[in-house]
């Protein structure tokens, strides 16, 4: 199918070209054709115009009275020519004088017109009474004293021969140049759709388990490596799409078996024995903490797909970020107090964001739970609130252990985990960041995580200030 389409795009670039190629030739025929056609008939008129001075000189009067040409004369080096001479003098009245023997009975224009070669060489194109055409040119003159019209014309036979042969001297080539430039375009087309005849070939080879692979690229290749860039570029975000979708579904299974696996196991452990109702009670609870657990985590995956999906609407309000501090701070009270661990909250009073409460709300949330997560008990968590060029700026520092240099950029991952132990018993699924990272992009800001000043962590949220 591939190949088709290729010869059909050879065959279309090689028929444009030579018709094109074509188009060119026969305007350029069509204007060399006008003004060889001029030239030739300048050049008769211009000949016929130093014939009448000729003619001129060669009338004479007999001795009676009878006007006549001199014939056995001829100073004009093409005698040939001068036998084929019309030649015509009439009197100011209209009267013939003259006409020589080729031109026998025949008129070279009939009545006089006004002014006719007065002043001047007076040239004309005529068709006499047989429908030969020529090169008429009038002139008045005296001869012996005598006032006369003088018409000498010559037949535009030669003329169209001579345009005939230059016109087919310079038609017949056309079909060769054509033909040759046919093969030509055919082979450059060719050579010009190689690169992506390779590409395509390439292309056809590169499957789901193979998007590491990636087009050729050569440089040489102007416009069509930087379609090849464009594919492998558009196939590495393939293979990150696909390899994201995998880790997603790998992650996802396996936080979904595991609080079914220990559903299971409490169920099976409470029938195999006769337990009281106390134990009944207990393997109950364990169960719906697990249940609990497990809806936790389709509610966060199913606003994640949604979030995917652009099902997610923003409702902006304008509120102070101090505000949104405060309720997040308040949601924690137990759980510090539980852990006997502080947070400190430097803000800046008049920092005002715009955006959707509750997003942001959740994001921060779960910023600070994290940082509550992994803080040991008695530690300190700062939460400070500072405005800068426009901007808001959360910052949520932690006194635990820290996330290695190297771990950093991952944090924000979806399932991801520094200490996948430590987090699971914490009730984690490691969705909690990845959440915070599209509240916050999606309000136009950003989200990082940095290494705190001698331990700890420390994420930084960016958003725009109200007027942003």
């Amino acid at each position: 199918m591939i190949s088709i389409d290729r010869r059909h795009i050879r065959v279309r670039l090689t028929v444009w070209f030579v018709a094109v190629l074509a188009a060119v030739l026969a305007i350029y025929s069509a204007a060399a054709c006008f003004f060889l056609l001029r030239d030739l008939r300048t050049q008769l008129v211009r000949y016929t115009i130093q014939d009448v001075e000729t003619v001129e000189g060669l009338l004479f009067f007999s001795p009676g009275g009878q006007l006549k040409l001199r014939d056995d004369y001829h100073n004009h080096p093409e005698s040939k020519r001068v036998l084929e001479r019309l030649v015509e003098v009439l009197s100011p009245e209209g009267r013939v004088l003259f006409r020589n023997d080729t031109l026998a009975n025949r008129s070279l224009g009939g009545a006089l017109l006004p002014h006719e070669g007065e002043g001047g060489y007076f040239a004309r194109e005529f068709t006499l009474a047989g429908g030969l055409r020529v090169e008429r040119v009038s002139r008045r003159h005296a001869v012996d004293g005598h006032p006369t019209i003088i018409r000498v014309a010559y037949p535009e036979d030669p003329l169209w021969e001579q345009f005939r042969s230059d016109l087919l001297a310079l038609i017949l080539p056309a079909p060769l140049i054509l033909l040759i430039a046919a093969a030509g375009g055919f082979l450059f087309a060719s050579r010009a759709l190689r690169p992506i005849q390779q590409m395509a070939r390439k292309a056809e080879e590169i499957r789901s388990d193979r998007l590491h692979e990636r087009l050729p690229v050569s440089p040489s290749d102007g416009e069509l490596a930087d379609l090849a860039r464009v594919f492998n570029a558009l196939l590495v975000r393939l293979e990150q799409s696909f390899e994201q979708l995998r880790r997603f579904t790998s992650d996802a299974s396996h936080e979904l078996r595991t609080p079914l696996a220990a559903m299971r196991s409490v169920g099976e452990v409470a029938l195999q024995k006769h337990g009281t109702p106390d134990e009944y009670r207990d393997a109950i609870g364990s169960m719906l903490e697990e249940a609990n657990q497990l809806t936790r985590l389709v509610d966060t995956l199913l606003t994640m797909a949604r979030a995917d999906a652009g099902q997610i609407h923003l409702n902006p309000s304008r509120f102070s970020a101090m505000d949104l501090a405060r309720e997040c701070t308040s949601l924690f009270e137990a759980l510090l107090e539980e852990n006997g661990q502080t947070l400190v909250v430097n803000a800046v009073e008049d920092a005002t964001l715009c955006g959707d409460w509750l997003l942001l709300r959740q994001a921060l949330v779960n910023v600070v739970h994290n940082a509550i997560k992994y803080t040991p008990r008695g530690g300190t968590i700062t939460l400070r609130i500072q405005s800068a060029e426009g901007t808001v700026i959360l910052q949520v520092e932690d006194s635990g252990p820290g996330i290695p240099e190297h771990e950093l950029p991952k944090v924000f991952d979806r399932f991801y985990r520094v200490d996948e132990g430590r987090s699971r018993d914490a009730g984690g699924a490691g969705l909690g960041l990845a959440i915070a990272r599209w509240s916050v992009e999606i309000h136009g800001g950003t989200i990082s995580a940095h290494a705190g000043a001698g331990c700890g962590s420390r994420f930084r949220l960016v958003l725009p200030a109200t007027g942003a």
